[in-house]
């Protein structure tokens, strides 16, 4: 498990050639799968500004580890709508609030979302309904 607020600033390397494309700029979530499903990269050239999550070889403590330059710029054509989520508004289905957002535990091998931590408690992942510009949505208790 790896928090998103670790994985932010992370260099991203390329395991043949040993090179940094970039660094971790922040991860797309989709909302129906409850799963990162890219890396959006800072500093990178232009065809590998976004990675697909099945195109890392592995996440860790110290970086991002695609296969190559090659495969960086491959992977799906379109990804959800990327809104950062730290720090968002946490509304149940029935509008009731739940805080603010401040942290989501990931796995770092399949990119499932684990636990949205917010300022009133944890929320299993499984709960997790919609992102947005305004608030992060979860399934009310």
């Amino acid at each position: 498990m790896m928090l998103v607020s670790q994985a932010h600033g992370l260099p991203v390397i390329t395991a043949e050639e040993a090179e940094q494309l970039g660094r971790v700029s922040g991860l797309t979530i989709d909302p129906r799968t409850r799963s990162v499903v890219c890396v959006r990269l800072s500093g990178a050239p232009k065809h590998a500004t976004t990675i697909a999550w099945d195109l890392i070889e592995g996440v860790g403590r110290s970086a991002v580890v695609v296969r190559s330059l090659a495969s960086a710029g491959l992977g799906r054509d379109a990804f959800p709508t990327h809104h950062e989520v730290l720090g968002k508004r946490v509304l149940t289905e029935h509008g009731t609030e739940h805080g603010t957002l401040k942290d989501i535990a990931f796995d770092t091998a399949t990119g499932h979302i684990h636990t949205l931590y917010t300022a009133l408690g944890e929320i299993s992942g499984n709960h997790l309904l919609g992102i947005g510009e305004y608030a992060v949505v979860v399934r009310g208790a």
